[in-house]
Order: structure tokens, then sequence, then C-alpha cells
């Protein structure tokens, strides 16, 4: 391809084998479309050292994935340049939105040196990932996504002057031990399931940058996440595929009892909580790491059902417990206590049951 003008040409070998500029970032095809315009058409893009470095404040990891697009919504909207770092960019969840997609692997450090290097992002949202399920079938896998992508993005982070970093971070980081306590931010973290374990790794490895390094490393342990487009299997995931096959008059059928409580959270409240806890102010705050949920108690199996019933009577929702998920659910399934993210940094979730389905219908 023919240089841009005014820009000298450089050429990159990535792990994949590509060259020049899809070389350095693999970017999406609607990336290239912006680029080829030339630097007039294109806001903070400059030259430096002969590559083009596309500048942005804020870099989304698993940008394109259920919360961290609405993340990139959240941040877009109010003005700040947004770089999306996605393993598989999904363009329907970005449509409207205007933002540079990096396509690239959390566990190729080369590749997310060479994205960080590229942007200079002030924050990091650090919401890539691969959730329980998956982990449970491919350790392996899931080692290197959630572990060792966890650690390249502090690398990187650290190595090109990263200001800050926010981690998405899980309730299934408990586990054992917990037996008739109420969870908070200081709960013994000894998770069952290999995810958790990664969860907390990098959450440890986290804080231990932020000691060595002084990176101002914060986090979020989310509940079960509810919204609609969820595609990864999770063993909480009922809770949103319940809503959405009664949007689209589909049956479901739910794999827990209907007394089974679980903590959950609009995806919605989960990406506005990630905005806010970046934008605390240091002072504030006692803790890196805080645990959020919406209602409490936690609204059962059968009450979300109700709330869904009230909405759409028709609604085809039955129950058949699968004893594995039942098992791991009521294992982590403890009174929560958030109160030190409303305290420290104004938590304040909008969403309760009646107002997810109502949304997830609109």
């Amino acid at each position: 391809r023919a240089p841009l003008p005014g820009v000298p040409c450089a050429v990159f070998h990535s792990s994949r084998g590509r060259t020049g500029l899809q070389g350095l970032l693999s970017v999406r095809p609607s990336i290239r479309r912006i680029l080829n315009r030339g630097i007039a058409h294109r806001k903070h893009v400059s030259v430096a050292r002969g590559l083009l470095r596309v500048k942005g404040l804020c870099l989304v990891t698993g940008g394109a994935g259920f919360v961290g697009a609405e993340v990139v919504r959240l941040l877009a909207e109010r003005g700040d340049d947004v770089v999306v770092f996605d393993l598989e960019p999904d363009d329907e969840r970005l449509a409207g939105i205007d933002v540079d997609v990096v396509q690239g692997d959390l566990g190729d450090a080369l590749a997310m040196d060479r994205a960080v290097a590229a942007h200079r992002p002030e924050t990091v949202f650090h919401f890539g990932g691969m959730l329980s399920v998956d982990s449970e079938a491919d350790p392996v896998a899931s080692f290197s996504a959630n572990a060792t992508g966890t650690l390249n993005v502090l690398e990187a982070a650290i190595k090109h002057g990263v200001r800050q970093v926010i981690y998405a971070s899980t309730m299934v980081t408990y586990g054992k031990d917990i037996e008739g306590q109420t969870i908070d931010d200081t709960t013994l973290q000894r998770p069952h399931l290999f995810y958790g374990a990664t969860k907390v790794f990098s959450e440890h490895t986290g804080l231990w940058y932020k000691r060595k390094h002084g990176i101002d490393f914060r986090g979020i342990r989310y509940p079960g996440i509810v919204g609609p487009g969820v595609k990864t299997p999770g063993v909480a995931q009922y809770n949103a595929w319940m809503i959405e096959a009664a949007v689209k008059g589909e049956p479901f059928v739910v794999w827990v009892r209907e007394e089974t409580r679980h903590a959950i959270l609009y995806y919605k409240d989960a990406a506005n909580a990630a905005v806010q806890l970046a934008e605390a102010p240091l002072e504030h705050l006692e803790r890196e790491v805080y645990v959020v949920t919406s209602e409490r108690p936690s609204p059962s199996a059968g009450e979300l059902a109700d709330a869904i019933r009230r909405q759409m009577p028709d609604a085809q929702i039955t129950f058949e417990v699968d004893a594995e998920r039942q098992r791991v659910l009521e294992d982590v399934e403890r009174p929560i206590d958030d109160s030190a993210a409303r305290t420290e940094w104004g938590f304040a979730p909008r969403y309760g049951l009646d107002d997810m389905v109502t949304d997830m219908r609109q």
C-alpha cells in the first residue's frame, strides 16, 4: 500500500507475520478507512520516530465486550478519545461510537506493548479476559488471557507512562471458608473456580505494581452482570438470558432453584461504576479494590422471574436444577456489604429488577 501523505514509511513485523501499520496494530477495517483519509482528517495523530501514532486518552481492553463496550460508550459520549483493544472486536456493540479499534491478544506481550506505546493512554480500563465456564474447560488459555494478560497490561503501562489502571475483577474470587459471613472488601479470597484464581492473582499483581512502581491501580469485584447480548457462558448467566429469552418470546430453563439468590448488577451500572471509580480523588479512597452490588438482599431467581412476568405475562420460564452450577453459586452467595464503595466514591446503582427488565425490553 502507498504510504500516507507526509508520513515516513516504516515496516514492523508482528507475531502474525503482518507488515506495515497492520503489523503494528492489526487495525480493523473501519480504522483503516480513517487512516487512509490522511492526517488532516484525524485528530491526535502525530509522527514520531517514523511511525504513525494515534494518541488516545483511554484504552479499554475487552472494549468490544459486554461491559467494556458500555465503558467505551460512556467515555466517548463525554468527549474522551478512546481506543479499544479486543481479541475479536464486535462491530455491532461499537456501532455509532467514534472509536479506534486494535485487534490483539491480551496474552501477547508484544501486541499489548505496541498498542500502549502507539496510543499512550492516560488510563487503561482492563475488562478483557476469559470467563468462568471457558476457564474451567481450558485453564491454560484462561491463565494466558487473565493472569498473563493482566501482567502484560501492567508492564506496558509502567513502560509507557500510563497513569492509572482500572481492573474488572469478580465476586468469584470468594469461595472457601466464608460460611455465615457477610462479604465485603476484606473477606478472605479462596476461590473454587480457576477463573477466580486468575482474578486473585491479577488483583495482587496490580497491588504489587502499585507498591513497586506507583501506578494508580484500582479495581471492582463485580457480581453477576445483567444486560442484553450476553454470549459467553457463565454459571450465573441465567439472570441475563432469562430476561432476553422472554423479550424474544422464547422459552427458557433456569438451572438453579427458584430460591437461589445471586448478587447482580446491570451492565450500565457496572460501566458507570468503573468510570466513577477512575475519577474518584485518591485521597478519598481507603483501599484499591471494592465489592459492588445492586439490590440488598440479592434477588432470587424466582424474584427475577416474577419481575419478568409482571411486564411479560406470557414469559415461558421453568426451573430445572443443574447440581454442579447450583453448588458453585451456593458456595459464593452471601450477604454483600458494599458500603465502602458507596461512601468513598459515591457508588449508587440506578437499576433494580424492574428497571433492568424495562431497559432490556427497550
